[in-house]
């Protein structure tokens, strides 16, 4: 009787004991949810991906949608999070710099091109960057000092248009918008006749938006979307998990089906050259708001 007590106790500690978890392949995550902030340039195939994940592992990813300067606001303010997901190089950059995520663990999820945005059917006949500076156009972008999108729009600007056409520009701006959501939405709903968004905007709203592509000459690079592990996370198992599938043909395949750009080559393949590829841009000081 002695024995039968004692060999399966011996045979439940070989499966499950120490060695077992440090051998990696059959160690399971540490939670089975993650939070996650997110900038929304990625917000579509992301709640996408999400769900799928969450079907095939079971974890649980709560994602904060914003601004990606807020939500890494957010991040360090609460010192939570165990993944930052912002939608271009210039804020991971800021990230890795100051220390708030694991710089190891960045990986490249997608790359976008900027272009204009305006309702369907294109109602004010908007088919060039100058036509934003006509007196019968009304215009938003998102806000450049907590929004990718709208640093890369104030690049655009900077170099494509004289003091006068920026200051005609100016006049047209409806409002500064606080997210890519934000900024879709204002073509959606008919709020503006224009902004200069993301190519993929059309395919989040097909019904409600179109793609009016810039000259190629006028974009001065290709953003991505990096993702990496916040140093926040105590799961970063579960965390790394995650970015794997992002990149895995799964869910590759989300962010295809709304045309993002799976590779470099294949952004300069849409705008007919190469173009520098993420990097960061200096906002100058009149387009800050006080």
């Amino acid at each position: 009787m002695l024995l039968l007590l004692v060999l399966p106790a011996a045979g439940c500690n070989a499966e499950t004991g120490p060695g077992t978890e440090a051998s990696g392949s059959s160690a399971q995550p540490e939670t089975t949810t993650l939070l996650m902030y997110a900038g929304a340039a990625s917000k579509p195939p992301t709640e996408e991906a999400i769900e799928l994940f969450r079907e095939k592992t079971g974890i649980t990813v709560e994602v904060t949608f914003g601004g990606s300067g807020s939500v890494l606001s957010q991040m360090k303010l609460t010192e939570q999070g165990d993944l930052y997901f912002p939608g271009s190089s210039d804020y991971m950059e800021r990230a890795k710099r100051d220390g708030d995520v694991i710089a190891e663990t960045e990986a490249r999820i997608a790359y976008l091109v900027p272009a204009i945005n305006v309702q369907k059917g294109n109602p004010k006949s908007i088919l060039a960057l100058k036509d934003l500076i006509r007196s019968d156009v009304k215009v938003a972008i998102a806000d450049p000092e907590s929004v990718c999108l709208g640093l890369y729009a104030v690049e655009i600007l900077e170099q494509e248009f004289s003091s006068e056409e920026r200051t005609a520009f100016r006049k047209n701006l409806l409002n500064y918008t606080g997210s890519c959501e934000k900024t879709a939405t204002a073509i959606s709903l008919k709020q503006v006749d224009a902004v200069i968004g993301w190519s993929v905007f059309e395919y989040w709203d097909p019904e409600g938006i179109e793609t009016v592509p810039l000259e190629e000459s006028q974009i001065p690079r290709v953003g991505y979307l990096p993702i990496a592990v916040s140093k926040y996370t105590g799961s970063r198992a579960a965390a790394q998990q995650f970015i794997d599938f992002l990149l895995s043909s799964e869910g590759q395949a989300v962010f295809a089906k709304y045309h993002y750009f799976a590779t470099p080559e294949d952004a300069f393949a849409w705008l007919g050259s190469e173009k520098p590829v993420g990097g960061n841009y200096s906002l100058p000081p009149e387009w800050i708001v006080d």
